[in-house]
């Protein structure tokens, strides 16, 4: 199983390294990424986890954000982010660095330690915000060529006819009620399909009231209600964000 360890400085980069972990956990499989702060559970030992998940690594991304040159810690031999980019080196893992926002500039050579100038000669990639699309499309693209295995781990992911940069799913058997797909779809669909709703939603018959409290629900602030529906129906939402994942 391919794995693609995600490096990051907190403070500096955890934003970026909490995207790409979604994005390429939903491309790829969740199993298929390492983030410290999602992938080590309690009670584990913290260092050799890391290491060891280093090691059985495919590609390390080094998410390198405006300060991450000049940082400290990276002048010490105990340093984490450190340590996990000098173990891939001298395994001889592929090490990417991803330039955090379209301000970071490339590494230099005098900036780095000695043991990590390398990092200066290696081809990089870039994620900004506004180009998150297209930035995210090539780093699925780059990282597939890079590791082959990927492939296979989409294909189990979603399924035979997946592609590089989208999904599809397809509905075999007929389907009487209506049929909600966020993403590309193929086949033969004998219901209702709604695509890129930014409001209420209703498949049915009868009237809606929809009172929203929450900023998101199901992730794009839409209701979805399915089924043939006679009578009013009324909606309450309320609760707070899901918390992120801790960085480091």
């Amino acid at each position: 199983m391919p794995m693609i360890f995600i490096n990051y400085r907190t403070g500096d980069g955890e934003h970026l390294a909490t995207i790409l972990d979604r994005e390429l956990s939903h491309r790829f499989g969740p199993e298929v990424c390492f983030r410290a702060s999602k992938s080590i559970r309690p009670g584990q030992q913290f260092g050799p986890e890391l290491l060891n998940a280093v090691r059985r690594s495919s590609v390390l991304l080094a998410v390198i954000g405006p300060g991450w040159a000049a940082h400290p810690g990276l002048r010490r031999e105990d340093d984490w982010v450190r340590r996990e980019i000098r173990e891939a080196l001298a395994c001889g893992i592929p090490v990417v660095p991803v330039l955090s926002g379209r301000r970071t500039e490339r590494l230099n050579r005098d900036d780095l330690p000695g043991s990590l100038t390398q990092l200066a000669e290696n081809q990089y990639l870039r994620y900004d915000n506004q180009n998150a699309e297209a930035d995210l499309r090539q780093i699925v693209a780059e990282l597939t060529a890079l590791v082959p295995d990927l492939s296979a781990a989409q294909q189990r992911q979603h399924g035979t006819d997946a592609e590089p940069g989208g999904v599809r799913n397809q509905v075999t058997g007929g389907s009487e009620g209506p049929v909600f797909q966020g993403r590309d779809f193929t086949g033969d669909i004998g219901g209702t399909v709604i695509k890129n709703s930014s409001g209420p939603i209703h498949a049915g018959k009868g009237d809606q009231h929809n009172h929203h409290h929450a900023p998101n629900f199901s992730g794009d602030g839409g209701t979805y209600v399915a089924g043939d529906n006679h009578g009013g129906v009324r909606h309450r939402f309320g609760g707070g964000r899901r918390r992120e994942d801790e960085g480091r």
